[in-house]
């Protein structure tokens, strides 16, 4: 019998409204599935929000991956936990009928962090992704093929865990593989601020991933 991914990661679903698309939403540290509900049905009301729980505890709080200290990441146990969230995904657009072309990621801290390793490790999963805060998950052997993936990277200019100079290193990463990225500032440090949120839903509102049409017009 085949295993079920779906069973790898505690999670909450909640259908679509009206055939939108699907947000991934992944948690920072000490976060959980509930985390970041409530983020996703502002950014994007009617869209089907899929939230699991990061399966590695770092003294009691859940994390995605582990790390060997603050910003230094275990890199292959980031790069085992995302093909395991990728399996996960795959088994969730099954189990719950989601549309594999309108998949987006949105993380914070942790969560953008698996969610850019996910960008690196298996490129075509994700339509588009919103990273809150995020910094350089690895280094890939060679640039992975995005070309048609939208990315907003969310930072704070006096952000001391993620540093605007760790932000533009992964915007020029992404943007190698050929994924459209734009980088939204705003003055806060790493904390989420209401001026990221905003920017981020206008963003996606603009984005394909919500009416994907304007991918298709920009093609021709």
């Amino acid at each position: 019998m085949s295993r079920d991914r779906l069973a790898d990661f505690r999670h909450r679903f909640e259908p679509a409204q009206g055939g939108g698309p699907t947000l991934l939403l992944l948690h920072g540290t000490g976060g959980d599935e509930n985390d970041l509900i409530p983020l996703g049905r502002t950014l994007a009301p009617g869209a089907a929000l899929l939230s699991p729980r990061g399966g590695v505890l770092e003294n009691g709080m859940p994390r995605f991956f582990r790390r060997l200290a603050e910003g230094v990441f275990d890199v292959p146990d980031l790069k085992r936990r995302a093909a395991e969230l990728g399996a996960f995904v795959e088994a969730a657009a099954e189990r719950y009928g989601l549309d594999r072309d309108r998949i987006a990621a949105v993380g914070f801290s942790n969560g953008a962090n698996i969610a850019g390793g996910l960008l690196l490790l298996r490129p075509r999963l994700l339509r588009a992704a919103v990273l809150f805060r995020p910094m350089v998950p690895f280094l890939p052997e060679s640039p992975p093929a995005l070309e048609g993936v939208e990315v907003l990277l969310s930072a704070g200019k006096l952000d001391p865990v993620s540093p605007p100079p760790d932000v533009e290193r992964l915007a020029r990463l992404l943007r190698a593989g050929g994924a459209k990225v734009d980088v939204a500032w705003d003055s806060g440090g790493h904390a989420l601020e209401p001026a990221a949120v905003e920017s981020a839903r206008a963003w996606l509102l603009r984005s394909s991933l919500m009416d994907p049409t304007r991918a298709d017009r920009s093609a021709r």
